[in-house]
C-alpha cells in the first residue's frame, strides 16, 4: 500500500511509522507538499510559479540560517540553504511521477487527509489528476480522514493535521479507512475544477467546505493578538496557532506580518536577523 500525504512533517512521521508499526517500507510514502491552498492554481503544478511560491514561503529567515553556525561566510551559507530548499522542492515536483509509477505497477494508494486547507486541496487535486488527466486510476484509492478529535481515557485530543499524529499512532486510525468509489473520486475532482475556475489567492475551510477567499482572509487573527505592547514574533504566531487551530502554517502568518511591516501597520521595535526573534507591535 502506497501512503500519500500532503505535508513534509506528516510524510516524515508516516515514513517512520512504516519502519516499525505499519506494513511496508518507508519508500512507499509519497509526499505531495504542493501547498495548493495558496496562490494561483491555474498554472501547471510543476511550473516555475509554484516552485517560486513554495521557495518564498520557506525562505523567510524564520530562525536565521542555522547553516551559518558551521559556515563563517554568510554568502556561502545562504547558497547552501538555497540549494537545500531547491532540492526539496524538486523532490516534491517529482513525487507525482513516482506515484504514477506505483500505480502502473498495480499498487493501491491510501490518501491520508484532514480538514486543513492544504490537505483538502491536495485530495481534490489528486482526484482530478487521476480521474480527468490520467483517466485510468479511478480504482484502488483508499482514504483515511483525520477526525477532529479522539477520546483517550478521560482526555480529548484535538487534531489539525496528520503532522500532529505520532508515528506509532497511525495504525489507530486505520479502522477509518474506506475505498473511494468512482462517484466520490469524480465528486472531489469537480470540487477541484471549481476551485481552479475561481482561482482566489487563498483557499480556506468555510462552513465545512473549501472556498476561495482573499489574501487577507486570516489577517484578522493577527490583529486579535497584536497590540501596542511589543511581543516577539514567534510568541505572536504561537498564540495565533494555539488559539485558532484551522490548519494554517506559521510561515503564512509570518508572510502576512511582513506585509504589514512593509506598509507601516506593524512596526519593528527590536530587529533581529532571525525573523521570529524580533520584537514587533502595532505602529
Amino acid at each position: 500500500m502506497i501512503e500519500v500525504l500532503f505535508a513534509e512533517s506528516e510524510a516524515a512521521s508516516m515514513k517512520f511509522a512504516k519502519k516499525k508499526w505499519m506494513s511496508g517500507k518507508s519508500n512507499e510514502v509519497v509526499c505531495l507538499c504542493l501547498m495548493l491552498d495558496i496562490g494561483d492554481i491555474q498554472t501547471e503544478i510543476d511550473s516555475p510559479y509554484r516552485r517560486n511560491l513554495i521557495y518564498s514561503l520557506y525562505d523567510q529567515g524564520q530562525w536565521g540560517n542555522e547553516i551559518s553556525d558551521i559556515t563563517e561566510n554568510k554568502s556561502d551559507s545562504k547558497q547552501i540553504f538555497d540549494k537545500e530548499i531547491q532540492h526539496s522542492i524538486e523532490i516534491y515536483m517529482q513525487e507525482i511521477k513516482r506515484l504514477l509509477k506505483f500505480l502502473d505497477d498495480g499498487e493501491s494508494i491510501r490518501i491520508w487527509y484532514s480538514n486543513a486547507p492544504y490537505s483538502r486541496c491536495g485530495l481534490y487535486y489528486l482526484c482530478h489528476f487521476l480521474y480527468y488527466v490520467q483517466k485510468r486510476y479511478a480504482k484502488n484509492i483508499y482514504v483515511v480522514k483525520l477526525p477532529e478529535h479522539v477520546v483517550r481515557e478521560k482526555t480529548i485530543v484535538l487534531y489539525q493535521n496528520w503532522g500532529e499524529v505520532a508515528p506509532d499512532e497511525f495504525t489507530q486510525f486505520l479502522p477509518n479507512e474506506h475505498i473511494l468509489t468512482e462517484i466520490e473520486v469524480n465528486h472531489y475532482a469537480i470540487f477541484w475544477t471549481e476551485l481552479v475556475s475561481d482561482n482566489s489567492p487563498l483557499r480556506a475551510m468555510v462552513n465545512g467546505r473549501i472556498t476561495g477567499v482573499p489574501e487577507d482572509f486570516y489577517d484578522f487573527l493577527i490583529f486579535k493578538k497584536i497590540s501596542k505592547k511589543p511581543i516577539k514574533q514567534c510568541r505572536l504566531i504561537g498564540d495565533i496557532l494555539g488559539c485558532y487551530q484551522i490548519g494554517v502554517w506559521d510561515w503564512w502568518y509570518a508572510k502576512r506580518i511582513q506585509h504589514y511591516i512593509e506598509n507601516g501597520t506593524i512596526k519593528i521595535v527590536e530587529n533581529s536577523d532571525k525573523m521570529y526573534a524580533r520584537l514587533i507591535c502595532l505602529a
